[in-house]
């Protein structure tokens, strides 16, 4: 194999292409992890990869058609084969509708003639030796820990037949900790969202966790119903990333989504809470920055639609989706904003929740006469999508919270709730805190979200899980 630099990738398929337009995305991917059970290490690892995509457009006599090729480890004698099959697959494919001139005019990264970013084991050189710690101190309490820790480094580069010449590099980063005790009969789980590793506690994670299955010492009978429900923020993550990363702007100009305005349109304008919502995303947000470009490999992507190939490389800045509890805005390209009316507001690769909140959620349990506190959701799935109804089950402890303290540990259950009549209801907030998604983590690494305080959440059944 012929190693390419990324930059002599890009160029070199820029020059191979015969296309009438043609952008190029490189991905190297650096990655190191730990993983461990039962108050042990088990596996450690360090990871390097890349990724190439070529996008050919093809000007025909019904309107231009966009063809993509994607491999991984692409050597020199590979890329004109990968390039070759991109503009077949332009050929072969009909006009696209989302088909606009390719982003030109740009000034190039400086430093995009750099190599890429890395990590390595070394990142983990505090963090470790804490964990060994934090292993004693469980195993001579009882309990087991359970849990992975990854780092990642992504650098892109995009290059262009029109000039462009992009760069970002994204780190990010999170600790998982599951704590087990009685026989493994109670768990409790908890993640760290981080982007070096330099100030994770994992103590102080495995003390939250230590208090929660102290709490669970107690079992209380309760029936499934409609509950004042307390949810960690990320809680609030799983339930609001799914609400954004289906709020198509153009599916919901059609009549197809939660946004539709009866009659036609968008609820764009509409205000969807009476707190002081703000839900935002910034490639500039402390702690959660993230490229300030499109990168789209795809017009199609099967969990977002609105997205575009076309789009590469335009300029992203804040976009206020909600303000002040009204919908501002919904995600589109600059064919779905043409369509719908709405001002173009491409994806970022980040999400802030912001709701008026200073307490913490420990201040929030001190101020509850009787509500369940979840501890985190999993297996979230769609079931109607005309109102945005979810369905998903608690999981790792489900607490009872009465007089402002814990008084015990109930049953798991099955939730349906739509994300928007969480927001709709929601009368109290937490401080907005850097959080992950149990459920969306792995595929939206960033986002900041406060812990919400929700009358009448609906426990629909019980769930025989722990």
């Amino acid at each position: 194999m012929t190693a390419l630099s990324p930059q002599e990738t890009v160029e070199r398929a820029l020059a191979a292409s015969r296309a009438d337009g043609t952008v190029v995305i490189v991905e190297e991917h650096s990655s190191a992890n730990l993983r461990w059970a039962g108050n042990a290490l088990t596996t450690n690892g360090v990871t390097r990869g890349r990724r190439v995509t070529v996008i050919a457009t093809v000007a025909g006599a019904t309107g231009v058609a966009a063809g993509v090729a994607s491999e991984s480890a692409v050597d020199a004698d590979r890329l004109a084969t990968l390039v070759a099959a991109a503009e077949h697959a332009a050929r072969q494919s009909p006009a696209a509708e989302d088909a606009r001139p390719l982003v030109a005019g740009r000034a190039g990264s400086p430093d995009f003639a750099e190599p890429p970013a890395e990590t390595s084991a070394s990142v983990f050189d505090a963090f470790a030796p804490a964990l060994g710690e934090t292993f004693a101190r469980a195993a001579a309490a009882g309990r087991e820990l359970f849990g992975y820790a990854e780092h990642e480094v992504v650098s892109h580069y995009l290059g262009t037949s029109t000039g462009l010449r992009l760069r970002h590099d994204q780190p990010s980063g999170h600790l998982e900790l599951n704590a087990k005790s009685h026989g493994r009969s109670r768990s409790s789980y908890g993640a760290v969202a981080t982007p070096d590793f330099a100030a994770v506690d994992v103590a102080a994670l495995d003390a939250t966790l230590a208090r929660r299955l102290a709490w669970a010492d107690r079992t209380i009978e309760l029936a499934p119903g409609r509950y004042e429900t307390l949810l960690p923020p990320s809680s609030v993550a799983d339930l609001l990333l799914y609400q954004h990363l289906t709020s198509d702007a153009r599916q919901s100009h059609e009549g197809r989504s939660v946004f539709s305005r009866p009659g036609g349109g968008t609820r764009v304008g509409e205000r969807l809470s009476p707190l002081p919502i703000t839900l935002y995303s910034d490639p500039a947000a402390a702690g959660l920055a993230a490229a300030p470009f499109v990168i789209s490999r795809s017009s199609t992507d099967a969990f977002f639609a609105a997205s575009s190939v076309f789009d590469n490389g335009l300029p992203l800045a804040r976009t206020d989706w909600i303000a002040d509890g009204v919908l501002r805005t919904l995600p589109n390209t600059r064919h779905t904003a043409e369509l719908t009316g709405l001002p173009l507001a491409p994806v970022v690769d980040n999400l802030v929740l912001e709701a008026g909140g200073t307490r913490s959620l420990d201040e929030l349990i001190a101020t509850t006469d009787r509500a369940l506190l979840v501890t985190s959701l999993w297996y979230i799935r769609e079931v109607d999508p005309k109102n945005l109804l979810l369905t998903g089950l608690t999981r790792d402890g489900v607490l009872l919270v009465e007089g402002g303290e814990v008084v015990g540990q109930v049953t798991n259950f099955r939730f349906n709730e739509s994300p928007v009549e969480v927001l709709a209801r929601a009368s109290e907030a937490t401080a907005t805190e850097l959080t992950r998604s149990r459920e969306w983590g792995e595929y939206f690494p960033r986002t900041a979200m406060p812990g919400l305080r929700v009358p009448e959440f609906h426990m629909s059944s019980v769930s025989p899980g722990v």
